[in-house]
């Protein structure tokens, strides 16, 4: 397999989809930033193709490069060809973990975010020390505990260790199915107001909701950054956790797009079961007849699409035709680099934050162009990466995630 395993390889096939034709260019963050072929898709494809080679060894340049890459699948919905670049860079990234000796330093980093960020315990006690951080001047932190303290969402830590969630809650009326809804690790901890949203809508509209405490993290950090094996017990222990429901919900994009690929990565039938039952929660909701009347939230709000919804997922008209229903909430649409990632990807702000850096700026202004009170997302990490950004820019707003609105209209109705 040239410089890859026989494990998972990247697919020959899809590389041959590649007609090279550039659709691709514009809708790539890292070619926005940098003008590198190398640093578009259809050039990692070229360099996944180099790998695959009879001899080739995985070079320095190469790593760096499919590295820059945040997976943000943009080049997915622009290729005219149906290439599957998504399926490529996620079979790449593992072979780079498994073959790759990285810095001792970069190691120890990556390490310290998986021992953390997939923990929701380890970051319920992490979240004093990440308030106090942002009271401490950044150059007297280590420079990359600086970006985490930096990048970390605003949550204190009274909101952090409010009443945890109930494990079960009945249905309001007749019921409509069982819902099993993933609490995960950063959306549980840091975002539970999410949640309850999603718990009381999905109550309010007949549905029996069981959220177990376990698992944590679904596997989706760990997956998208080509840490496989961690990934896959993950993966097993959230497949086993949900045995007994009708669909698995999660209102995080990442989540959501990771566990829908839990059937291609284990390619077992449980494993195809589970994912044919995962759906975002904008997804459910869009599709049922709402039982709630809704009342007036007016507000003028842009929404986000977040990459693993957008594209991984092809979720984009589910959130803006729930918003539209909202009376008096005026959606607002984002013209400006609107395929454009905002840079948060996964643990990609944290790792790489100068691109980062620069993309999530880009994304504030295009979202303050739009002349927006406030901003809909949905995933933790485009939430956390916008909110950074809007304050750097000095005009922040606040961030909701659909279902938050979808709720507040709810109970306006009341």
């Amino acid at each position: 397999m040239g410089g890859f395993d026989a494990h998972r390889p990247p697919e020959q096939s899809i590389v041959d989809d590649c007609v090279h034709c550039g659709f691709c260019l514009d809708t790539c963050p890292t070619y926005a930033l940098w003008g590198d072929e190398a640093d578009s898709p259809r050039g990692r494809i070229v360099l996944i193709a180099e790998g695959l080679a009879d001899g080739a060894e995985l070079s320095e340049e190469m790593v760096t490069h499919f590295d820059r890459c945040l997976g943000c699948m943009a080049c997915v919905s622009a290729c005219p060809s149906g290439v599957a670049y998504d399926r490529l860079i996620e079979r790449v990234r593992p072979q780079v973990e498994r073959h790759v000796a990285r810095p001792r330093a970069e190691r120890a980093f990556r390490r310290l975010l998986f021992e953390t960020l997939p923990h929701p315990y380890r970051l319920r006690a992490l979240a004093p020390l990440l308030a106090a951080s942002r009271r401490v001047p950044l150059d007297r932190l280590d420079e990359r505990l600086a970006v985490v303290a930096k990048v970390a969402p605003r949550a204190s830590t009274r909101e952090v260790w409010k009443t945890r969630l109930p494990e079960h809650v009945a249905p309001a009326g007749e019921p409509r199915g069982r819902i099993g809804l993933l609490l995960g690790c950063v959306q549980r901890v840091f975002f539970a107001d999410v949640h309850r949203a999603t718990i009381r809508t999905l109550v309010a509209e007949g549905f029996e909701v069981f959220a177990p405490r376990s698992p944590g993290c679904c596997g989706a950090l760990e997956l998208h950054a080509g840490e496989e094996d961690a990934a896959i017990k993950r993966v097993r222990k959230t497949i086993a956790a949900f045995a007994n429901v009708d669909y698995v919900l999660t209102s995080a994009a990442g989540c959501g797009s990771a566990m829908k690929g839990y059937g291609e990565l284990l390619e077992d039938a449980p494993a195809r079961l589970f994912s044919s039952k995962v759906l975002d929660i904008c997804e459910l909701l869009a599709d049922v007849e709402p039982r709630t009347p809704r009342g007036p939230v007016p507000l003028r709000v842009a929404y986000h699409d977040a990459c693993h919804l957008a594209h991984a997922q092809g979720i984009r008209a589910q959130p803006r035709s729930l918003l539209r229903a909202i009376p008096g909430l005026e959606l607002l649409e984002v013209t400006s680099e609107p395929e454009i990632c905002c840079g948060s990807a996964g643990i990609y702000n944290l790792v790489a934050p100068q691109p980062a850096a620069e993309l999530g700026a880009r994304k504030a202004r295009s979202l303050l162009s739009t002349g927006a009170e406030a901003i809909a997302a949905g995933t933790p990490g485009c939430a956390a990466q916008i909110d950074m950004h809007l304050r750097e820019a000095g005009h922040p707003l606040p961030i909701y995630h659909p279902i938050e609105l979808v709720w507040r209209s709810i109970e306006a109705a009341r």
